[in-house]
């Protein structure tokens, strides 16, 4: 409910650095100004295969840290790395079996690498690796081996045969036989999140969150008061747990924790953890750390909520890391955290700049177009920075978000604050891999929209990142007695929550507050986030999609649904254009005033159905649409698209630190920039494969 993923069309940052902050004017010299630090000969491309492109990220301002605060980023990073299995077995039952198979035999396999299929099982392991399992990191959609099952087999056969996931008295054969279903039958488990509407989204969801329960049964599991009461200030409930029946067919919860499920990497964890706690740069940071350990030692969601207001009070340290079971996006019904962590230290230069939004918070929720009850009298404690990511792990990486805004929790945010951090040596690594992809040049049409863009589309980019992070997230509020997102907006919440933040963003890019604030140089920023967003919206994130697919992920549901229905609601207007040039299509603005007042209304909307809990409402505006997709439009995307050499998804080989010792004691810690992102998979493998297949 609060990462913003790159979008496919960030036509933005094609051509240029990722950010003019460090200026209040958005010219060249605050690019150069933002983007210093950063080497001229690093290279960033890493390999590339599938619809994949792997790329690296610098870490500026490494060198600039005590070694204190190097001990503790690297006490952190190997906290961080320990959850790396978790993730694997949430996304699916058998995700470490297969993981394990491909490990062996990209790492023992004796015969010929240099044949057809042998490349074809190389584009199987990393997209396996990738996606964190066999089905696709953004559609979700399962996926196979290009090779034959039977060279597959050859290739088992041909390898180690001891480093196998191995039952006990299990012979290759078998094991052969028993991982047929989950290798290469597209009919099992087909689909790790299922959004379809009137479906049991939970029994047609291929993820490892619930066993053997259906949707009706879970819902009724938690909307029990006995075993989780309501109230203003409840925690998460769920967050961090599976679902299933025990011996006598009652439901029961089986914790993440040391001690519980996923012990033996969580207790790894915990011991990092620990240590960063010895070497915390201020008492806040110690005390939220230690906070994070109790709740991994009991899997007490109250005191996840009382780390979360420490983490949340503590302002001053340069590094940082949110570890832990986070977002719900890969949950249908968006109860349970997929294990995710970013390290990161503060970019300070660019921290002055997003600071300046969030000490304007009050100021933006009193002038919003929500109706007065839904907003909040008084915002409290959001703060906002620009960091420089370590490391990540789980669901932040290979593909990760631009923005973060955490804690997730409703009541948390209201009493306790946010913070807000935009990632920007990750965008920086993303804007100089797009800089010929030819993107602009194919899909913008008009030279005003063009010159916009390449001037100002950076900044706007950056800018849309910080208002939704720091501001959408933390805007507005529920109806007192109304239940949590989750339970009351179900498969739908996601989707909505990020429309509404995208909405607070686009609405306040066109307003002079950001001009009077320093933050932008005019109103042709908000003109040239606006074309990219509607653009993104109606035509190019479906470059994402194969032919006759529905939208299911959250984040493209969310902006197809703004742009369509700003779309449709102008069209008596001509507010909004799709017109025709040589047989392409291309969005036209005709009005960008009205087009603000447009998405002001939809988000007075949104934030109405969530403040109420209106699920009727947030299903109809999503199935209506955020899901559906125009054939014709979609196979002219794709064609047009397919002419550019650029791959549709990108991700991040992670930086590697390396402890200088002297004896048992650090002396240094270097950092070090893989280049291969296979051999890291094989280097984590040997590293961090901390549990068991089965858990």
């Amino acid at each position: 409910m609060s990462k913003l993923k790159i979008g496919m069309m960030m036509l933005s940052g094609a051509l240029a650095f990722a950010s003019c902050k460090g200026t209040t004017s958005g010219t060249t010299d605050g690019k150069e100004k933002a983007a210093s630090g950063y080497s001229k000969d690093f290279k960033v491309e890493a390999e590339a295969f599938a619809d994949l492109q792997l790329l690296r990220y610098e870490v500026p301002g490494w060198d600039e840290l005590t070694l204190q605060q190097k001990t503790l980023a690297y006490y952190l990073y190997e906290a961080a790395l320990c959850g790396r299995d978790i993730y694997y077995d949430q996304a699916n039952i058998h995700g470490l079996t297969l993981r394990k198979t491909i490990e062996t035999i990209y790492t023992t396999y004796k015969g010929d690498k240099n044949s057809e299929d042998w490349k074809k099982f190389m584009e199987y392991a990393g997209r396996f690796w990738f996606s964190t399992g066999n089905h696709h990191h953004y559609s979700k959609d399962k996926f196979i081996p290009e090779c034959s099952e039977e060279y597959f087999k050859s290739l088992v056969k041909n390898s180690d045969t001891t480093k196998l996931p191995l039952e006990q008295g299990e012979n290759v054969d078998a094991f052969l036989t028993r991982i047929h279903a989950p290798l290469y039958d597209m009919s099992y488990m087909p689909k790790m999140v299922d959004l379809r509407a009137g479906v049991d989204n939970i029994a047609n969801s291929s993820n490892n969150f619930y066993e053997g329960v259906t949707q009706k049964e879970v819902e009724a599991f938690y909307n029990n008061p006995a075993l989780f009461p309501h109230s203003d200030r409840e925690p998460e409930w769920g967050l961090n747990s599976k679902v299933m029946k025990d011996a006598s067919g009652k439901l029961i919860e089986k914790v993440w924790k040391q001690g519980g499920m996923y012990d033996a990497a969580i207790t790894k964890m915990v011991s990092w953890l620990e240590k960063a706690v010895t070497v915390a740069e201020n008492e806040a940071q110690k005390k939220a750390l230690s906070l994070l350990v109790e709740y991994y030692k009991t899997g007490d969601l109250k005191k996840w909520d009382e780390y979360n207001i420490a983490w949340t009070a503590d302002t001053a340290s340069r590094i940082d890391a949110s570890i832990g079971f986070i977002e719900v996006y890969n949950d249908a019904i968006g109860k349970k955290g997929s294990y995710e962590a970013v390290v990161s230290l503060k970019d300070l230069e660019t921290t002055k700049i997003v600071s300046k939004i969030a000490s304007e918070a009050q100021w933006f929720e009193d002038n919003s177009p929500l109706m007065p009850e839904h907003k909040k009298k008084q915002v409290k404690g959001i703060t906002a920075k620009g960091i420089t990511v370590i490391v990540e792990a789980g669901d932040a990486a290979p593909s990760t978000p631009i923005g973060i805004n955490l804690p997730n929790s409703d009541w948390v945010r209201k009493e306790h604050g946010s913070k807000s951090v935009s990632l920007t040596n990750i965008v920086h690594a993303y804007n100089e891999s797009s800089k010929s992809s030819g993107m602009l040049e194919e899909f913008v049409d008009g030279k005003e929209d063009m010159d916009r863009i390449k001037q100002y589309g950076s900044l706007a980019s950056d800018l849309h990142t910080d208002m939704h992070e720091c501001i959408g997230h933390a805007s507005g509020q529920i109806n007192p007695g109304v239940g949590t997102p989750d339970k009351t907006l179900k498969n739908y919440a996601s989707a909505l929550e990020e429309a509404r933040a995208d909405l607070v963003a686009l609405y306040y890019i066109m307003d002079k507050k950001l001009v009077d604030i320093g933050v932008m140089p005019s109103l042709e920023v908000g003109k040239a986030e606006y074309y990219n967003y509607m653009m993104n919206g109606l035509m190019t994130q479906l470059t994402r999609l194969k032919l006759g697919d529905k939208i299911e992920e959250a984040h493209m549901r969310n902006r197809a649904l703004n742009a369509y229905w700003v779309y449709e609601k102008g069209k008596k207007d001509n507010v909004v254009e799709l017109i025709k040039k040589d047989g392409k299509t291309f969005v036209k603005i005709n009005d960008y005033n009205k087009l603000r007042t447009l998405f002001g209304e939809l988000l007075k909307e949104i934030q109405r159905i969530k403040s109420e809990g209106d699920f009727n409402a947030g299903k109809n505006l999503v199935e209506t649409y955020g899901v559906k997709v125009d054939p014709v439009l979609h196979k002219e995307i794709l064609d047009r698209y397919a002419k550019l050499n650029t791959k549709p998804y990108k991700g991040f080989v992670q930086p590697r630190l390396v402890p200088v010792m002297n004896g048992d004691k650090i002396t240094d810690v270097k950092i070090e920039y893989p280049t291969s992102f296979y051999e890291q998979m094989a280097e984590y493998a040997k590293g961090y494969s901390l549990l068991p297949v089965k858990n």
